[in-house]
């Protein structure tokens, strides 16, 4: 079989995939990245959920073979070009028993006896094991520009419970990573992950609620920072660091330059056609509203207080080694591209964001308390 149909035919396989995952087909069409220099066989601890498949498909793309190992619940149909080993990270890891691997990218490590028993039976069959972290794993986000030194949440009390205590358990589970591979190990603590197939709507709140127009509640001060990272973005650049053989701790953040809350959403309003306007209200009047940041305002806490550092972390180490930002438009862009695929009941139902009763009320709020001076 000559080079290019082979390219082809990995091309048309990785689009039927993402396509699978509801990806537009101009988004899983993307042109194919250069070849790495070394196809890797790559153990993909996940991927079929949120940032799995960006993880898979930037892999395959580059020439790389991929092995993924999950309970084969979620988007089982996913990349069948892959090989798929089922089991459980609670105790069911019979399946990587006697296997080798270059690397291993672990994006579904939450709970740290989980993330201890893959890297243990893991240690001297993988080179190097890259753990998908979060910026949550901090224990104090009142400071500005925090780099990957500042310290780290500690765990109150025994738990295993990873929604009550996640970023503490995603510390240990960091630790665990680091015990086992030393130099082997590479973490990377992403903020607010963002773009198509994003499960969350935390981003993608934003985009929707732009393109319908009208008067937009818009949080805080314009000035205050935000901080995003398209799943892609994070995601390819994890396969390049593998790749290179890349360790250390990582603020996996971006853009490059300090994003504002208005940049953010006069920049996804310039991928959208409908009249809008941008109605600031201040964050006092917002807390006496009840508004809430990051749940009914996503993407946004206002810098004071104990999250006065929250939108401003350092990444000059991650960008030091490589790691990349497509432009705001693109994302927003194809974020509705994606939107739009989903079933109809579901784009009814954002997961995040404020409800538009709410909006309302909080606008017709602040315009009366306004005119009273």
């Amino acid at each position: 079989m000559s080079n290019t149909r082979r390219d082809f035919l990995r091309a048309a396989s990785v689009a039927g995939g993402a396509v699978g995952l509801g990806l537009t087909p101009r988004l899983a069409a993307a042109l194919m990245p250069a070849p790495a220099k070394r196809p890797l066989n790559i153990l993909i601890l996940g991927g079929t959920g949120f940032i799995g498949p960006h993880h898979v498909e930037y892999a395959i793309k580059r020439g790389h073979k991929v092995t993924l190992f999950n309970r084969g619940k979620t988007n089982p149909g996913l990349f069948p070009e892959a090989e798929k080993l089922e089991g459980d990270r609670d105790g069911k890891l019979d399946a990587l028993k006697g296997r080798t691997w270059d690397a291993v990218i672990d994006n579904s490590g939450y709970v740290p006896r989980h993330v201890r028993d893959s890297a243990t039976l893991l240690k001297g069959k993988v080179k190097r094991y890259l753990f998908v972290s979060t910026l949550s794993v901090f224990g104090d986000f009142s400071q500005k520009d925090l780099d990957e030194n500042g310290p780290l949440a500690k765990l109150p009390e025994p738990s295993e419970d990873s929604k009550k205590y996640y970023g503490p358990l995603k510390a240990l589970c960091e630790q665990e990573v680091r015990d086992a591979f030393g130099n082997g190990a590479t973490i990377v603590r992403p903020g607010l992950i963002v773009g198509p197939g994003d499960t969350t709507d935390r981003f993608t709140y934003w985009p929707v609620r732009i393109a319908k127009g009208g008067e937009i509640l818009s949080p805080g001060d314009p000035t205050d920072p935000v901080l995003i990272i398209d799943a892609r973005d994070l995601c390819e650049w994890c396969v390049r660091l593998v790749e290179d053989d890349v360790g250390g701790t990582f603020n996996t953040v971006g853009p490059k330059a300090q994003l504002s809350i208005a940049e953010m959403l006069y920049g996804i309003r310039a991928v959208t056609t409908t009249p809008t306007t941008f109605t600031w209200v201040p964050t006092d009047f917002l807390e006496q509203q009840k508004v809430r940041p990051w749940a009914d305002m996503p993407a946004w806490f206002p810098p004071k207080g104990a999250m006065a550092g929250f939108g401003s972390f350092n990444r000059s180490r991650a960008i030091a080694a490589g790691l990349t930002f497509r432009p705001l438009a693109d994302t927003a862009r194809d974020t509705l591209s994606w939107f739009a695929t989903l079933p109809a009941e579901r784009q009814a139902k954002l997961g995040a964001g404020i409800s538009v009763e709410r909006e309302t009320a909080v606008l017709a709020a602040w315009h009366a308390a306004s005119k009273r001076g």
